[in-house]
């Protein structure tokens, strides 16, 4: 068999050879890092995941998987190159991000560098270490900005933030890479997903689910909240990292919106999961307008019909059943914990 063929470029020694069935995830640690990453193990996958030096980790979301190798890495540096070559991975999984949109307004350059520039960093060491290695890029929503709903694949994309700023830039980064250099890079632009215990308690329904417990058992006395009219569209996590997958198994690789078709209002999710628990929200929430954004995004709202037609993906988690499935997690931790 011919020797594979190497070379050197950025004192890194190029081994071109074709991945085997392993996988690469940045943002490993997160919510749809550590839902995915079992999903592979469970495919048979060889999961590889980076996560960042810090001196407090939280690992938490990890803790129920034995079967991943973590390696040291960080979005923002040179590590990146380096591990791609080192790996040959078959699957690389862009999902580490700063993610907090009203955060990204605080943090912009630092936004723009982990969310933009660290996927061009991403792309550049597999077009030139890997090129075999098929890329999916997390993309958000958020892009679409106030773009009339419905939004699908072919819809103008107005970003209102940093974070979706960044986010389209990592966007069209991936397109060029793929129709420039032949690369297989799939871009998932994932409308609003969330998963009980997963998701990080920044974002609101999870400030929200946690709040009801804390109060249920008397450790918080008020919830603190910004726009409660902001519509967006929600789905399970799980299903949508299910759709990540879908798009890697393709013969051609392509951008899709992975979405359940409703939107809903903050103020529902608040009202469903405060009755649900059997509170009262208006005892409880006040509207703090430092929480609001400088650019608000009023009305998102996916049409995932090309993912169901290519990759026979649907949602199945209705909304209602989503918010009761996160309060319950909440409520049951709480009790644990005491």
């Amino acid at each position: 068999m011919e020797s594979p063929q190497v070379s050197t470029q950025f004192g890194v020694s190029l081994r071109y050879e074709k991945p085997k069935k392993s996988c690469l995830i940045t943002g490993i640690s997160g919510q749809d890092g550590s839902i995915l990453a079992e999903q592979m193990v469970n495919k048979g996958y060889e999961v590889h995941g980076i996560i960042r030096r810090s001196s407090t980790p939280n690992l938490s979301n990890l803790s129920n998987l034995d079967n991943i190798t973590l390696h040291y890495g960080d979005l923002c540096d040179d590590s990146i190159p380096t591990l791609i070559n080192e790996l040959q991975p078959y699957m690389l999984f862009l999902l580490g991000a700063q993610s907090d949109v009203r955060i990204s307004f605080d943090i912009p350059e630092y936004t723009c560098d982990v969310d933009g520039i660290g996927v061009l960093r991403c792309l550049e060491a597999v077009r030139n270490f890997s090129p075999y290695t098929k890329v999916y890029c997390a993309n958000s929503s958020e892009q679409f900005g106030n773009a009339l709903p419905p939004q699908n694949e072919d819809t103008v994309m107005i970003p209102q933030s940093p974070y979706a700023a960044a986010k389209l830039f990592a966007y069209n980064l991936c397109n060029l890479y793929r129709k420039s250099y032949g690369l297989y890079i799939c871009c998932g632009i994932l409308f609003n997903h969330e998963q009980p215990g997963k998701r990080g308690e920044n974002f609101v329904t999870r400030k929200i689910t946690k709040a009801i417990a804390n109060i249920k058992s008397g450790k918080q006395n008020k919830l603190y909240l910004g726009n409660l009219d902001a519509k967006r569209d929600w789905g399970l996590a799980s299903e949508y990292c299910e759709a990540m997958y879908l798009m890697m198994r393709q013969n051609l690789s392509d951008n899709y919106v992975i979405a359940t078709g409703e939107a809903h209002t903050v103020k529902e999710f608040l009202e469903i999961a405060f009755e649900y628990a059997e509170l009262d929200w208006h005892q409880y929430v006040e509207i703090d307008q430092d929480l609001y954004r400088p650019s608000e995004v009023n009305y998102l709202l996916g049409d995932a019909s090309k993912a169901k037609r290519v990759l026979s993906w649907e949602p199945k988690t209705k909304f209602t059943e989503l918010v009761k499935l996160m309060v319950d997690f909440d409520l049951r931790n709480s009790i644990a914990v005491e």
